[in-house]
């Protein structure tokens, strides 16, 4: 019998541990070599530099980029900063719209919110139930003034993949320069820049078993080559877009971290996928238990579900001392308010709110999946028991009530 550490981490899409050998790598950078990148009259500011070159050219390879379009920056809520306001800021004689999704994370929607206060004009996409826009409705979307189209790869909360490359060719098609936030895609799902078509990308090392406080942006050199304004003045650090002395142990770790997603991330997804559709499948044999999103089109690590006629807050407490799941974005976590991706997808705010996000990752084993899916059945089962909305639903005295219909269970949507 193995045996299990409790708690159990299932909530990867948070963040992941630092591998022991991103781990192993950075801690050189800290005491012996620990000199200042942009020091190029002695061999600590060489070796710095070397050591930040090997890491850039570690991470443009991962998504098919270029190393001197890698601008390092704190993670990819700062890059996601530069990228949407660095373009509002340099093309604004050209245009002042923007097109981004009401599904994105809080880094582009709270960006735009502060873009839209100095006069940009920002369009929101709605999504289907699955999460996914209508291609027809970015076309429709564009404007004269369009400058940039901000759409996320892969969602953090449901995992849904975004056809970027359709996506891609509109813009191109409009002259319009495309962003993504490829955090949660990054070190899960292969992404190439070229292939794609993408201008602009943000990534965070933590997200792929590298440290935290240590991200980058990919910024397009030719074919169109991509200006920015800078955020943060003094010292022209990172081509000028990003000031700063470089956190070069944290670059490294990332650099070693997109070496061991390139070589390890096709054998863990395979492992993770299995893992986490064994363990939808036992879940979802509970009835009124469903997954939000596409059951096909979607990243290996994460499942997210709706248990309906149950309160989640109660659920994630009755399980959150014994394993690590969360009820949606981390970065959004403080609102009391349902999640904002899931009521997108048509979710009611009852069901919504009812609803965990539980996320694998490399380090994920058999035996803890097992523990947690006993556990949240044991939770759920007993909760049921003691709510009163479950038992009219059982007797058939609840109306019919869209705030605990699935999307699923309505005519037309398929998975």
């Amino acid at each position: 019998m193995f045996m299990v550490t409790v708690p159990v981490y299932l909530d990867y899409h948070a963040t992941t541990p630092c591998d022991p050998r991103v781990v192993d790598a950075m801690l050189p950078w800290f005491t012996r070599d620990f000199g200042n990148a942009s020091s190029r009259q002695h061999a600590f500011g060489w070796k710095a530099a070397e050591g930040v070159k090997m890491a850039r050219e570690n991470i443009a390879e991962l998504i098919g980029a270029s190393p001197d379009e890698i601008i390092f920056t704190s993670g990819a809520t700062e890059s996601i900063n530069l990228a949407l306001k660095g373009v509002a800021d340099k093309y604004a004689a050209k245009g002042r719209h923007i097109i981004t999704t009401i599904t994105e994370h809080a880094a582009v929607l709270d960006s735009c919110s502060r873009l839209e206060k100095s006069g940009v004009s920002c369009t929101y996409l709605d999504v289907d139930g699955h999460g996914r826009i209508s291609l027809d409705a970015l076309r429709a979307s564009f404007r004269p003034d369009t400058i940039l189209v901000s759409i996320m790869i892969a969602n953090n909360e449901t995992g849904l993949i975004q056809d970027i490359k359709a996506i891609s060719e509109l813009c191109r098609e409009k002259g319009v320069l495309i962003f993504t936030d490829a955090t949660q895609a990054i070190g899960k799902i292969p992404v190439n820049i070229q292939e794609m078509g993408i201008d602009l990308l943000a990534l965070s090392a933590h997200k792929f078993y590298g440290p935290k406080g240590v991200g980058a942006l990919y910024v397009r050199r030719r074919n169109p080559r991509v200006q920015l304004s800078p955020l943060l003045d003094g010292g022209g650090h990172e081509k000028g877009l990003r000031s700063g002395t470089l956190n070069v142990p944290g670059i490294i770790g990332m650099g070693k971290a997109a070496e061991l997603a390139m070589l390890e991330m096709e054998g863990d997804m395979k492992r993770i996928r299995q893992l986490r559709d064994h363990l939808e499948q036992v879940l979802c044999r509970e009835p009124e238990v469903f997954v939000n999103g596409s059951i096909s089109d979607r990243l290996a690590t994460v499942t997210n579900l709706s248990f309906g006629y149950t309160e989640g807050p109660v659920l994630l407490a009755a399980v959150t001392k014994q394993i690590a799941v969360s009820t949606g974005s981390a970065c959004s976590s403080a609102s009391l308010e349902p999640s904002h991706v899931l009521t997108a997808m048509g979710l009611g705010k009852e069901l919504a709110y009812a609803s965990l996000r539980i996320s694998l990752g490399r380090f994920t084993t058999e035996p803890e999946l097992h523990f947690a899916e006993n556990l949240i059945i044991k939770a759920l089962r007993e909760l049921r028991q003691q709510g009163q909305q479950w038992d009219l639903f059982k007797k058939g005295l609840l109306p019919d009530n869209d705030q605990w219909k699935h999307p699923s269970q309505r005519e037309g949507l398929v998975t």
